[in-house]
């Protein structure tokens, strides 16, 4: 796999083979649970995903498992009812070493991981839910569920492969939902992470569980996130858990988005840090040091005249998707498309280096060529956006870079001494609105 740490195997109890994966190192253990179908190899390859994970490996050591049934564990149909999920759990649990873990569960997960807690309360040091409910069909007290009928009809619909997957995408991420490389994304990792006939058995299975009756014995702390205009799962259903738990908070989020990772994933990370660790994310300065990125596509214009709308699009996509995969591989952080380009920005020079290779050398197996300039400096935080000197040295960096070069500032190459970068002078020059006169050099990438 590409982004995401080493894949790792466990059994469970019926001998079945189960993928999980570690991520961080921090004090507190925390299992992660998506509730839907999972694919530990295809999760990393989206951003925003991936982003949402780091983050919460930055105060815990996260844990995540494919269930039997998903992704890189054994597949095929498996029956298994929530009590199997839950030995799931204590198998993977026991294959890392961990006495006692907290529990982040999105949507079906939530409710494993308040039955997990009910049953394991010893082996659960608390509990958050996301977007979660605690029965899936609908009753006279609780009307937020589906109909029997509802049911039925999702069955026949993902048995007959006549499942409509952007728009669901749609309904579940609406804030992303457009995005052609997210909904790429999506649509290989819905296919991939269950067959139609995994997933019927998986909702038949599973599906119809309800733990309605067990809330009130549920005593771990137990924080309910929810957004209120989310369609895939109605907030009252999160409501009605709140009244019911003993030790429960509900933080009603604004929003419309059911995965915690899309939309406004900052409120999210930073309420569960606060709860779990009893200490909020560190604020961040609106002023500090990074190294600026901007690429550029060589002779763009010549080449969509070449190409043709349709044909340049597609080819622009699949420039998008390959410099977004490699920031989120890199840790750099998008901050904005410049028609064919982007700029971004990232923690450290090298690793902004390392990156700018890796889209370099990736495009140009799509038949693209880009450059790249790079300074680090300090920069001016403003909300998602930048500006400063830095930014504008940078982009006057690039525009001084010939075609396939990474062109660095003086103070870029300075900061990766001992490296292993080559680094090959290109001259003194008088940047456009930048005083004195600045050394360029152009990088090459021989470190490991």
């Amino acid at each position: 796999m590409r982004f995401g740490p080493p894949v790792a195997f466990t059994r469970n109890a019926r001998g079945a083979r189960l993928a999980y994966q570690v991520l961080g190192d921090g004090p507190l253990d925390l299992v992660f649970l998506l509730g839907w179908p999972t694919h530990l190899a295809l999760t990393w390859e989206n951003p925003a995903f991936a982003e949402f994970l780091h983050r919460l490996a930055s105060f815990s050591r996260v844990i995540l498992f494919d269930r039997a049934g998903n992704g890189l564990s054994d597949r095929g149909p498996t029956g298994n009812a929530f009590e199997d999920v839950m030995d799931d759990i204590r198998a993977v649990l026991k294959a890392v070493g961990s006495e006692q873990a907290a529990f982040f569960g999105c949507h079906l997960g939530g409710r494993l991981a308040l039955m997990f807690a009910a049953t394991h309360p010893q082996q659960t040091a608390a509990v958050v839910t996301f977007a979660s409910h605690p029965a899936t069909l609908r009753d006279h007290d609780y009307p937020w569920g589906a109909t029997p009928d509802e049911r039925t009809r999702l069955l026949h619909t993902i048995g007959s492969g006549a499942l409509d997957v952007g728009q669901l995408l749609h309904a579940l991420a609406p804030t992303d939902a457009a995005d052609a490389s997210t909904l790429r994304w999506w649509t290989t990792y819905w296919h991939s992470a269950a067959s139609p006939v995994e997933s019927m058995d998986e909702i038949t299975a599973m599906g119809p569980v309800d733990i309605r009756g067990l809330l009130g014995a549920i005593r771990v702390p137990t924080l309910l996130l929810h957004r209120s205009g989310d369609r895939g799962a109605d907030v009252r259903a999160s409501r009605f858990m709140a009244e019911r738990l003993p030790s429960a908070t509900l933080r009603e989020l604004p929003g419309d988005d059911h995965f915690p990772f899309f939309g406004d994933q900052d409120t999210v990370v930073a309420l569960t840090q606060e709860f779990l660790t009893g200490t909020m994310p560190t604020a961040e300065p609106d002023r500090v040091v990074l190294t600026v990125l901007f690429t550029d596509i060589v002779g763009s214009t010549a080449r969509a005249a070449e190409l043709g709308d349709r044909r340049w699009r597609r080819l622009l996509e699949e420039h998008d998707t390959v410099v977004r995969s490699d920031l989120a591989r890199f840790r750099g952080r998008e901050v904005e498309t410049t028609g064919d380009g982007f700029l971004a920005t990232f923690d450290g020079p090298a690793r902004a280096i390392r990156a700018a290779a890796a889209m370099r050398d990736e495009l140009a197996e799509h038949g693209l060529q880009i450059r790249i300039g790079l300074h680090t400096g300090e920069v001016e935080l403003v909300g998602d956006h930048i500006r400063g000197i830095a930014v504008h040295i940078a982009a006057r960096v690039l525009a001084r870079a010939g075609d396939g070069e990474i062109l660095c500032s003086r103070t870029v190459r300075d900061l990766v001494a001992g490296s292993g970068f080559s680094f090959t002078p290109r001259g003194s020059h008088r940047l456009k609105g930048i005083p004195d006169e600045w050394d360029l050099f152009a990088a090459d990438l021989t470190a490991p």
